[in-house]
């Protein structure tokens, strides 16, 4: 009889490193938002990968980085609270030399004795022989269990380090039922969505300063779904750069954010958006409480 096998893993590193994209390809679908800004995520992103012989459970988490308000508090913590609990720790890095923050996280995972792979990303953007150096500087660095190269937007190597990872899960029961891919509720998918759409079509201090709030969520006539959110902002000139010139920003932002929605609940959407001023909402911790942040 095969031994059966299943853990958590998580994704740790730098902000815009790649992890939420992994994520992604490793789930073979959308579960974390992801764009070219950093600290995108926020919350602690599950992702449920079967196999025959394993359940690998891969937690993406917020980029580590030196915090300026509760949230960014939040984050921190909601990244090394995750991984002092995994079964194994997958550290991604960009192909460059090791700058102070990722000395910094290595220093942290110098502390919780938990096996680490370095997946260092973007590989495909350098020669291969720039590679060894940086490889060789990491190593030296610190004593990881496997070192992979790897590209987060393509698929070529992601069976090999999913099968490496699998064969370092300890025997266990098979924690979620096979047709689960995330725990994540419905209503902060949606949420994020519509965050995520927001950050693409907005700039500077605007996409750190927005929430998103699900108010309704309803089905209505011949099986449509209601949903309708509150935008915070943080400042009240960032309502109108978000709302637009006669509402165009926001109904664009709106659109395409159903369209998301509706591939992923499988169903016609009607969605319903406002923007509202919550001065500085990163900062109090019972507004970050109420949004989700704790």
């Amino acid at each position: 009889m095969s031994t059966f096998r299943s853990g958590y893993v998580s994704l740790i590193g730098r902000p815009n490193v790649g992890k939420s994209t992994l994520l992604n390809l490793i789930a073979g679908r959308k579960l974390a938002i992801v764009s070219p800004r950093p600290q995108t995520t926020r919350n602690r992103i599950l992702g449920i990968k079967n196999l025959p012989d394993a359940q690998i459970i891969f937690v993406d988490t917020p980029g580590l980085h030196k915090p300026k308000h509760k949230l960014g508090e939040h984050m921190v913590k909601e990244s090394s609270d995750t991984a002092r609990e995994a079964d194994l720790i997958l550290f991604m890095t960009e192909p460059e030399m090791p700058g102070p923050g990722d000395k910094n996280i290595l220093n942290l995972l110098r502390t919780m004795k938990i096996p680490v792979f370095l997946l260092m990303n973007k590989a495909d953007t350098v020669k291969k022989l720039h590679l060894l150096p940086l490889i060789d500087e990491y190593s030296k660095l610190f004593d990881f269990t496997e070192i992979f190269p790897i590209s987060a937007l393509k698929d070529e190597s992601i069976n090999h380090i999913i099968q490496a990872v699998a064969e370092r899960m300890p025997e266990g029961p098979k924690y979620y039922p096979d047709e689960m891919v995330t725990d994540m509720p419905e209503r902060f998918m949606a949420a994020e969505v519509i965050r995520e759409k927001i950050i693409f079509d907005t700039h500077e201090e605007v996409p750190y300063s927005i929430a998103v709030e699900i108010l309704e969520w309803k089905e209505r006539d011949k099986g449509k779904l209601y949903i309708s959110a509150n935008v915070y902002v943080e400042r009240e000139g960032q309502k109108s750069i978000i709302i637009g010139k006669q509402g165009a920003r926001l109904k664009e932002i709106g659109s395409r954010a159903r369209q998301d929605l509706e591939e992923m609940l499988g169903s016609d959407v009607f969605l319903q958006l406002w923007v509202k001023l919550k001065k500085d909402w990163r900062s109090d911790s019972r507004t970050l409480k109420e949004l989700g942040y704790s």
